[in-house]
């Protein structure tokens, strides 16, 4: 990696360790993701060479992160720009936009995230440019769905088909995670903060009522389907109060229950929040 500069590390998981670092030629900052990898007998893992193959498939969208791969090393790293923490209201739905359209992206080539959050979109703060990092649990879907493992995205945004235990899911499950980043964009605190799957389900069920088979048909035939108490829906733009009409109503819909019913990414993106954006510049 001599093209960059290490400057500090600026965090670090079960997979790995992020630096903030310089491009020596241009100056600019990126992050350096250096994921950790444990060699099978067959050489590098499964998981590691999926993340590589999702990004090249990827890779024609500016809002997917490009990578850097030296075939002669042990660890890989993945050259992303570096995240920047200071969202501006005014940038909200620039933001936005660019998730959607980087997630329609995605969905579009039959690719789930599946690990949507903050902490895995990426801003050029000077250009106003988001980009979607951090594929390591991505993978390929088809239809009809085939059955995936439950034991993914980060609790805060999880969507609640994958907390009660479905192991057949789709788009919508990156759909959630968008409407749980997009409330937080706006609150500057996570909308659902729990710190167990039952209390992430619970704090979900406050706000948006228990579902019912009526508004969600087989939610009671979930694996891990309980009899929960019985909250009515709370008002949700009295969450999300810096929130206009339209924006509240996006929000509810990549915050509906029944998977089937939540919006897509390419619905999202001509939904009327966005009528007020240059699209062109994307």
């Amino acid at each position: 990696m001599e093209k960059y500069e290490k400057l500090e590390k600026v965090g670090e998981g079960t997979y790995g360790k992020v630096y903030k670092a310089r491009d020596k030629a241009t100056g600019q900052l990126v992050a350096l993701k250096k994921t950790r990898l444990e060699m099978d007998e067959e050489g590098i893992p499964p998981t590691a060479l999926r993340e590589v193959s999702i990004l090249q498939l990827l890779s024609q969208s500016i809002y997917i992160v490009r990578y850097w791969m030296n075939p002669l090393i042990s660890a890989f790293h993945l050259v992303v720009l570096l995240w920047w923490f200071g969202l501006i209201e005014r940038k909200m739905g620039s933001f936005m936009y660019q998730l959607c359209k980087g997630v329609a992206h995605c969905h579009k080539h039959g690719v789930l995230h599946r690990d949507l959050k903050p902490q895995n979109l990426l801003v050029d703060k000077e250009k106003g440019i988001l980009k979607i990092a951090d594929l390591g649990l991505g993978r390929s879907f088809t239809l009809p769905m085939k059955s995936y493992t439950h034991e993914i995205v980060t609790l805060w945004y999880r969507a609640p088909e994958v907390l009660l235990g479905t192991t057949h899911y789709s788009t919508g499950v990156d759909m959630w995670s968008v409407g749980c980043i997009f409330a937080e964009m706006v609150r500057r605190q996570a909308l659902f903060p729990g710190d167990s799957e039952l209390q992430q389900l619970l704090h979900i069920f406050r706000l948006l009522g228990t579902p019912t088979e009526k508004e969600w048909p087989g939610v009671t035939t979930l694996k891990d389907w309980h009899v929960y108490p019985q909250w009515t829906p709370q008002n949700l733009a009295r969450a999300v109060t810096a929130l206009n009409s339209d924006g509240v109503d996006l929000l509810s819909r990549m915050l509906q229950y029944d998977p089937a019913e939540r919006i897509s990414a390419k619905d999202a993106m001509v939904h009327p929040y966005f009528d007020s954006l240059d699209k062109s510049q994307f």
